[in-house]
């Protein structure tokens, strides 16, 4: 199964790619997409254009985003749901469901902790995916977002499986 996370943003859009065979993990690739354009409209057409082209090379089977939390500023947080919602939006867009995870969530997941910075993501998701190195921070928190879907996903096959035996 090949799972892309992503981490939505208006100026640095990560997204990260794994591939998942029981219980191992391959990095894929990564990257940061970063839309151009001056107004709003031109950033998110771009911001859908490159995660379009990401989705049509690597042909991920599952995807998942992390939630948005809202902060002090309102006008930085609707804006950053507005990127949120094309993250969103590509990836159902090519047929998939679309996990959603709040960012304390994908830290515990992945770190251990809820409250994780971004070092310790970064070193995490390069001791979980032995060789990859993520081209931004950004890119890292989306690799954590794809093992966090991956072990999820796991965890709730083997649920049904045990219920259906």
């Amino acid at each position: 199964m090949r799972v892309i996370g992503i981490d939505p943003g208006l100026r640095a859009c990560g997204w990260g790619i794994i591939d998942v065979d029981g219980p191992r993990q391959r990095h894929v690739a990564n990257g940061t997409c970063r839309p151009t354009g001056t107004d709003m409209g031109d950033r998110l057409l771009s911001l859908h254009q490159l995660l379009t082209a990401v989705l049509v090379d690597h042909a991920p089977d599952a995807a998942a985003v992390e939630q948005t939390f809202v902060n002090r500023d309102g006008a930085g947080s609707l804006k950053l749901g507005q990127a949120r919602g094309i993250a969103v939006l590509v990836p159902a867009q090519a047929g998939l469901t679309v996990g959603e995870y709040a960012p304390n969530a994908v830290k515990k997941t992945v770190v251990g902790v809820g409250h994780a910075d971004k070092k310790q993501i970064d070193h995490m998701v390069r001791m979980q995916l032995p060789g990859c190195n993520p081209d931004s921070p950004d890119a890292a928190d989306a690799l954590a977002i794809a093992i966090c879907h991956a072990i999820h996903l796991q965890s709730s096959g083997r649920l049904v499986a045990a219920m259906q035996s």
